[in-house]
């Protein structure tokens, strides 16, 4: 498991290119038939993939890091396919998660279990998780019952669709709150302007990214703003105090995760964009 560790907003304003990026960008994930996990000390998030393909990956705990029996015996998480069709074992049950179906899964689940793939299809498993202090049921989400809300217009290059999964309205988890933002052709800029939420920290992961394009991400205080060049199927922390956002040289999609005081996605501290520096 890799560890990362907290950064104070003062010292990032020092950081080179190369430490901003050993600092805040996860770039090791999705390797196939490995479970990949990044332990951030920022509220105590995990973030990892698994690429199941010829065999069963099972998720365990790292009793070094973590100190427990089994990984969700203090934990919730949320797995996102951004893959082809595959499925997850949940102790006693079995679920079938199409292309961008997301599962919830509940503190005190014993077993998880990425299944091989079958017929040749490959799926790409994305997660998060935070730590819970009560145990909620289990349920996964399809895309199309994900809350949707459209935002942006082409004149902003800012179309897009935020899909809204693990958040009150669907179910009930202790922190986690997870979905996913898809911007349409001809559009690349996404949350500008810009916000930062004190209360919860904030994990982004970009996918659809195209071989020949990429995304900048930015990052920092709103005052003295750094960057982050992504490629596809890359993550990058946002600490309470940082910007995040991104503009790709074409359209893109990401999955993004929070945890902290409250799970209200609306709480946010807006940073008109004349006062950015």
């Amino acid at each position: 498991m890799i560890i990362r560790y907290s950064i104070h907003p003062e010292h990032i304003k020092r950081m080179t290119t190369d430490e901003l990026r050993d600092a805040f960008l996860l770039d090791s994930l999705f390797k196939e038939d490995t479970i990949e996990l990044i332990y951030s000390e920022v509220d105590r998030a995990i973030v990892g993939s698994a690429v199941p393909i010829n065999n069963n990956l099972s998720l365990v705990a790292s009793k070094k890091e973590m100190g427990v029996d089994y990984f969700t015996e203090r934990r919730e998480l949320g797995v996102i396919n951004i893959g082809e069709k595959g499925s997850i074992i949940l102790d006693e049950n079995e679920y079938s998660l199409e292309k961008e179906d997301m599962l919830y899964i509940g503190r005190e689940t014993r077993n998880i279990i990425f299944k091989k793939s079958e017929d040749g299809k490959i799926p790409l498993f994305y997660f998060v998780s935070y730590p819970a202090h009560k145990s909620y049921p289990s349920k996964l989400i399809r895309k199309d019952d994900s809350e949707k809300v459209s935002l942006g217009s082409p004149s902003e290059a800012n179309v897009r669709i935020i899909n809204k999964y693990i958040q009150p309205k669907n179910l009930d988890s202790c922190q986690l709150v997870m979905g996913m933002t898809e911007l349409a052709v001809g559009s690349v800029w996404n949350t500008m302007p810009v916000h930062t939420h004190q209360r919860r920290s904030e994990i982004y992961m970009y996918y659809n990214i195209q071989n020949d394009a990429l995304v900048f991400h930015f990052m920092g205080d709103p005052k003295e703003t750094r960057h982050i060049i992504i490629k596809n199927q890359q993550a990058v922390i946002s600490p309470i105090w940082s910007i995040h956002s991104g503009c790709g040289t074409k359209n893109y999609s990401f999955v993004w995760a929070m945890g902290g005081e409250n799970q209200d996605f609306g709480d946010m501290d807006g940073i008109p964009i004349n006062e950015m520096k």
